[in-house]
């Protein structure tokens, strides 16, 4: 076919704005013109009226009529040809699908939750917050009284757990203001010979100039005293005076700024309450600490001829902790370290001095060198239970008298077992009570005392002692 033949349709409009490379209105495809007869005229003259065209005819027909009109509709316009899309070689016509990798899924969720996640905690936090200002101030329509969300931040470690101090701190707290202590002195041995001997023990500074307490019993016939601070400096120290019924002393070293214990409140003690012990186990441990609980209360023991009342604990005890701290759940001082039960068998029996029995005392000294303001009957009481009434043959529960100590209290007529009924007409049911109600008075002061004697109530007058100390 010649290129005569050939010509250019297009469908659609003519808009030249539109370029075909991104697509237009209108296309152009080639169409090939078949040829016409040669006799056209011969043809159709020839054949009879009632013949119908062939369909090549027929197409033919429909062919011109559609040119013609093609031409006559466009031959005033002016007519641009779109050429046809050519696609660069080794290209698809359409875009190939792009895939996503596994680690890029996961990179675009993890964002997709981080980033939902701050948003939400951004608008529930200004929900709450306008919510908070639009709320009354002071009562809901069901008359409840609105919740205060800052008392929250006001409860401590001890609302949740019943303790303020974590046992490491109690110990970090105290372990410079407990020292070691090492005495000397001489006794004479069976044979009259003079011998040197040795005793260590510990001790609590109470002032920042040097006053330490320490358990009488260890310092006893020293002549010879020597303190170690908790970071190794040695000093020698001088015996200021003590109470051999207390079982309590003080010594005084030369130094200043030292660490300081501060004393708590020994009667508010509880079984149960978190007790830390520091001191120098063995005498060659300072700085040993223990941990345990306070096992019982008011236990009256007589160890080496005195008969004190002591809080029990748990807490390991040893061998020169004698005159140690035990402390409380706040760091403070509760007790002096005394004794520890020892036998076969025998484990998590120890004693401490309840601070509050001696507070007084350790001032005295301080102040003094010898208790001056503390009065005593002269003698030594011990609690009983109904129990243990029971059990020795005692007539009831209540105050004994264990020893007759001051020399008052043995012309007044005291004895060993009186119970003791009131003072001064107080009723009395236990020591602590009696004990308050002697240093009311002072020194020289007469009071009355009524005991029961074999179910027999005897009163007995005495005037009240200086509290022995010996320097």
């Amino acid at each position: 076919m010649d290129e005569k033949d050939r010509m250019i349709v297009t469908f659609g409009g003519d808009d030249a704005s539109q370029t075909p490379e991104y697509g237009s209105g209108s296309f152009s495809m080639d169409v090939d013109v078949p040829e016409a007869p040669a006799s056209e005229t011969a043809s159709y003259s020839s054949a009879p009226e009632t013949q119908s065209s062939s369909p090549k005819d027929d197409y033919l027909e429909d062919y011109k009529t559609y040119t013609a009109n093609y031409a006559s509709r466009h031959e005033s316009e002016p007519h641009y040809q779109a050429e046809p899309v050519k696609m660069p070689k080794g290209k698809k016509s359409s875009r190939e699908p792009k895939y996503v990798t596994k680690g890029a899924l996961v990179v675009c969720m993890v964002l997709t939750m981080l980033v939902s996640t701050l948003l939400g905690a951004f608008l529930g936090g200004a929900l709450s917050g306008s919510s908070l200002l639009s709320a009354p101030s002071s009562t809901t329509e069901d008359n409840r009284e609105p919740r205060e969300d800052s008392d929250l931040s006001k409860l401590s470690l001890s609302d949740g757990t019943g303790s303020t101090m974590a046992v490491s701190d109690i110990i970090e707290k105290n372990a410079d203001a407990v020292v070691e202590i090492l005495v000397s002195g001489t006794t004479q041995d069976y044979f009259g010979m003079m011998q040197v001997t040795e005793g260590a023990g510990s001790g609590v500074i109470v002032t920042e100039d040097g006053y330490i307490v320490t358990n009488y019993h260890v310092i006893q016939g020293a002549n010879k005293v020597q303190v170690t601070l908790h970071n190794g400096e040695t000093y020698p120290a001088v015996i200021v005076g003590g109470v051999d019924e207390n079982d309590i002393a003080v010594i005084k070293i030369n130094a200043n700024g030292l660490k300081v214990a501060q004393f708590g409140d020994s009667s508010t003690v509880k079984v149960g309450d978190t007790a830390v012990a520091i001191g120098n186990p063995l005498g060659q441990l300072g700085g040993t600490a223990t941990s345990g609980i306070i096992s019982a209360l008011d236990r009256t023991l007589t160890i080496e001829n005195r008969t004190i009342t002591l809080m029990q604990t748990d807490a390991a005890i040893n061998g020169g902790n004698s005159g140690g701290g035990l402390f409380n759940d706040k760091g403070e001082l509760i007790g002096i370290v005394d004794a520890k039960s020892s036998g076969v068998g025998i484990e998590g029996l120890a004693f401490a001095i309840p601070i509050n029995t001696v507070d007084d005392i350790i001032n005295d000294l301080i102040e003094n060198g010898k208790v001056t303001t503390r009065p005593v009957v002269g003698i030594t009481i011990q609690d009983v239970t109904e129990a243990n009434a029971e059990n020795y043959g005692l007539e009831a529960a209540g105050v004994y008298i264990a020893q007759v100590t001051g020399e008052n209290a043995k012309q007044a007529g005291f004895q060993q077992g009186d119970r003791i009924v009131s003072i001064d007409g107080t009723q009395i049911n236990d020591s602590q009570t009696f004990i308050s109600k002697v240093r009311q008075h002072k020194v020289g002061d007469t009071v009355a005392i009524v005991v029961s004697r074999q179910g027999q109530e005897i009163e007995i007058k005495t005037v009240l002692e200086e509290l022995a100390t010996t320097e």
